[in-house]
Formats: C-alpha cells, sequence, structure tokens
C-alpha cells in the first residue's frame, strides 16, 4: 500500500478583495446532478460552501469566475471520459444554485485546465488578481490542472478543502498532495478563508 503523506491545512487564511478572484471550476449538471452523465460522487455536497463562498465573495465585491467545460458533439476527450458537457446541453449548464450572475465570469474551456486557449489569465491580469481560491471538481483533473496553471503563472493558489471533490478519495488526497507540496497553494475549510477589509 502506498501512503500519502497529509498535506497542512491551514485553520484561516486572509485574502483582499480587490486582488483576490473566486474560482469556481465545471460546477455543472453532468458533473454535480445525479442525472448526469459523469456524476461526481461528493460534487453536490460542495455545493453549500461554494455559495457561501461565492455569496461572501459577491458582497465584498472580489471577481468571481466561473469555468464551464464546453465540448463539441465530436470532441476527442470523449474517447476517455464519455460523451460530457456538451456544448448548449442541458448537462454543460452550470448547476442552477450556482447559476453566474450579471458581474460575474464565465470561460468556456475545451480542456482540464481554464487557462488553456481561454482570454482568463488575461481578464485576471487587468483586474490586477493575485490570489486565487479554486473551488469546484473534480479536484485531481480540472481543479488540479488550472491551479498548477495558475501557480506557473505566480497566481497564488488556496484551495478550500470541503469545496472541492473528486472521483475517489485516493484521487482527493492525491491532488492536495499535489496542491501543497509541489504547487505550495494553501489548503483551508471554506470557513476559514476571510476577507480583509478594502
Amino acid at each position: 500500500m502506498i501512503e500519502i503523506p497529509e498535506p497542512p491545512v491551514e485553520s484561516r487564511v486572509d485574502v483582499a478583495p480587490a486582488a483576490t478572484a473566486l474560482v469556481i471550476v465545471d460546477m455543472q449538471n453532468d458533473f454535480v446532478d445525479a442525472a448526469g452523465s459523469l456524476c461526481v460522487a461528493g460534487a453536490a455536497e460542495t455545493v453549500p460552501p461554494i455559495v457561501r463562498l461565492r455569496d461572501l465573495a459577491r458582497a465584498r465585491r472580489m471577481l468571481v469566475v466561473y469555468t464551464q467545460d464546453w465540448h463539441a458533439e465530436d470532441d476527442p476527450e470523449f474517447a476517455i471520459w464519455g460523451r460530457h458537457a456538451v456544448a448548449g446541453t442541458w448537462g454543460a449548464d452550470i448547476v442552477p444554485a450556482l447559476a453566474p450572475g450579471p458581474r460575474d465570469l464565465v470561460m468556456r474551456k475545451l480542456r482540464y485546465d481554464a487557462f488553456y486557449d481561454t482570454p482568463l489569465e488575461h481578464e485576471l491580469r487587468r483586474r490586477g488578481i493575485d490570489t486565487l481560491i479554486i473551488t469546484g471538481t473534480v479536484s485531481n483533473i480540472c481543479v488540479l490542472h488550472t491551479a498548477g496553471s495558475a501557480v506557473l503563472r505566480w497566481f497564488r493558489v488556496i484551495v478550500p478543502v470541503d469545496a472541492v471533490s473528486a472521483l475517489t478519495a485516493f484521487d482527493q488526497r492525491a491532488a492536495f498532495r499535489q496542491i501543497a507540496f509541489l504547487y505550495r497553494g494553501t489548503l483551508v475549510p471554506s470557513a476559514g478563508v476571510a476577507v480583509k477589509a478594502a
């Protein structure tokens, strides 16, 4: 048996609202709803903590970014995962409880990484964002690749541990290990995210 070291989880982390964005990764019907084509066990349980973080972010006028997996009918990725998040379908819609608001930014993405072939970095840079709070699903796939890509661009990364979900417990722990050890991201409970006074 391979033991995965337990990564450190901070009790609290403080962020500056003007320099921080909340990123909600792929919280779409196909991944969150039981009727979805690629439902992730535990994804529905992350909705309440993500809603709390989203409401906090909006109240403090922080940028909220949604990523939306968005595939053509013949996407080669379906050979790996099966048909999911097809553009314009119910499965690709963000779950109603997390529906984007008019001030939120929605990034449709073709691959795991939210920075790949999207204007995400441009939108963050022009707003002076240097810190990302990354939530959503799947922890060891789209969340991890987005976190890694952010760190390679010198963004600070924070991942609330109860606001992300994975296909298996092993995948969840492995993702946390990579985020903390390789990317030097901060793991924290969602309730431990504190927004500094503006």
